[in-house]
């Protein structure tokens, strides 16, 4: 594990404290060139891990992206994520439940797009709106999010359990850096059509987003499911330290080719 992984984790059993950190902070990776090319490295390095994955055949990689609006989903999958084969990865970006997601238990949705042994998933927002949005705005008693923390907690150690390898990031931006970027989206006509009125009034609720989003960490940052919180003010540490945490979890899965079938040795061609 790079030393970069290691301190932007969430440490498990800690209680995270998002006044603490910096969200403009690069941990000493203050060369934007030096780590935009070290982002490249990274991303060859990735390509070649999923390549691994995909021949292996006995295990998943599950990424989990969220965070506030204009936190930088998109842009993380759009510049880390197309270092992958696109046959063998799916993005999934979970919204309000609709039609036949809203007939079943929470979690069903997202069990179906987990991906299989072999594959790469992106999630873009997932199963935690769940013990955010719908904390946030009082859309299920408290009686019934709270308990969704163990739920969420051993449903991933199930996934874990079976292959799944699960990381997941919480792009953190402050609320200056939020206005910023809502500001270009409404100078910009080829941005216009990405910004909402109710992204407004989901911004009146950044104090109430902060605290589930604290305790959602929190209590579910495990070793087999750890949460890393990524300071994602400046876009280029965004993404060299997004890439740089992808490749230390491919790499300690020590993925292995399947061995070659007997007798290639013996194979002549005339």
């Amino acid at each position: 594990m790079s030393k970069l992984t290691s301190l932007l984790m969430a440490k498990p059993g800690k209680k995270l404290r998002l006044d603490e950190i910096d969200p403009s902070f690069t941990h000493g990776y203050d060369d934007k060139e030096k780590a935009n090319a070290k982002l490249e490295e990274n991303l060859e390095k990735l390509a070649a891990l999923q390549y691994r994955l995909y021949a292996e055949g006995k295990r998943a990689l599950l990424i989990v992206l969220q965070g506030i609006d204009a936190g930088g989903k998109d842009g993380t999958i759009r510049r880390v994520m197309t270092s992958f084969n696109p046959q063998g990865v799916n993005v999934t970006s979970f919204k309000v439940p609709a039609g036949e997601e809203k007939s079943h238990d929470y979690l069903w949705r997202i069990h179906k797009a987990i991906p299989p042994f072999g594959g790469v998933g992106i999630f873009n927002r997932s199963h935690y709106e769940e013990v955010l949005v719908v904390r946030v705005h009082n859309l299920v008693p408290k009686a019934v999010w709270s308990k969704r923390y163990d739920q969420i907690n051993a449903f991933e150690e199930m996934l874990a359990d079976s292959g799944v390898k699960i990381v997941k990031f919480f792009l953190y931006i402050d609320k200056e850096e939020q206005k910023k970027r809502f500001t270009e989206r409404l100078e910009d006509p080829e941005k216009n059509w990405k910004f909402s009125a109710a992204d407004l009034e989901e911004r009146k609720f950044w104090p109430e987003y902060t605290e589930a989003y604290e305790e959602a960490i929190s209590r579910c940052s495990k070793k087999h499911a750890p949460w890393y919180v990524i300071p994602a003010n400046r876009k280029w540490f965004r993404n060299f330290a997004v890439s740089e945490i992808l490749v230390d979890t491919l790499e300690s899965m020590d993925l292995q080719y399947p061995k070659a079938a007997p007798g290639l040795d013996k194979i002549s061609f005339e």
